[in-house]
């Protein structure tokens, strides 16, 4: 597979949220504020000190979030195809699963309440001293009703 170029604003965006995750960003926000804070008297606290940091704190916060939502939305998408390979490729698993978060809310609780069925049952066995390694078989229909089996 090669490699493609990434757009600019995709380079861009991811540039600035790792460098604005970083702990020399922190320190110079940090001393940003230390300098403001102590530059009050020496302006009299005036409405236009309060100004400058209200409107700077408020610019860059506006633009923050959208680059790191760019970057965020193209993480969580890539997590997303790699659980979608490891689906496919585990012999057994329902390749019906994959592409999960296409699904409406209604067809995605059903899901989520089956599975936490499963749990359940797997704490009560934990808890009467019982293995709770199991692997129940989950059987699919067209509608996404699901049902569990033991496996033998």
């Amino acid at each position: 597979m090669t490699k493609k170029k990434k757009s600019l604003f995709v380079a861009f965006s991811e540039k600035v949220a790792y460098y604005t995750g970083s702990s020399t960003a922190f320190l110079l926000a940090f001393s940003t504020i230390i300098v403001w804070i102590v530059s009050g008297p020496l302006f009299g606290f005036s409405d236009t000190w309060q100004l400058v940091i209200n409107t700077g704190t408020t610019i860059v916060t506006f633009l923050m979030v959208f680059l790191i939502q760019n970057t965020q939305n193209r993480d969580s998408h890539a997590v997303q195809l790699k659980l979608d390979e490891l689906i496919r490729a585990t012999d057994g698993a329902h390749t019906v699963l994959l592409n999960l978060e296409e699904l409406n809310d209604e067809e995605l609780e059903k899901i989520h309440k089956h599975y936490e069925d499963i749990a359940t049952e797997a704490r009560k066995r934990l808890k009467a001293g019982k293995s709770d390694t199991n692997i129940p078989e989950v059987i699919l229909d067209g509608d996404m009703g699901l049902k569990t089996k033991k496996k033998k």
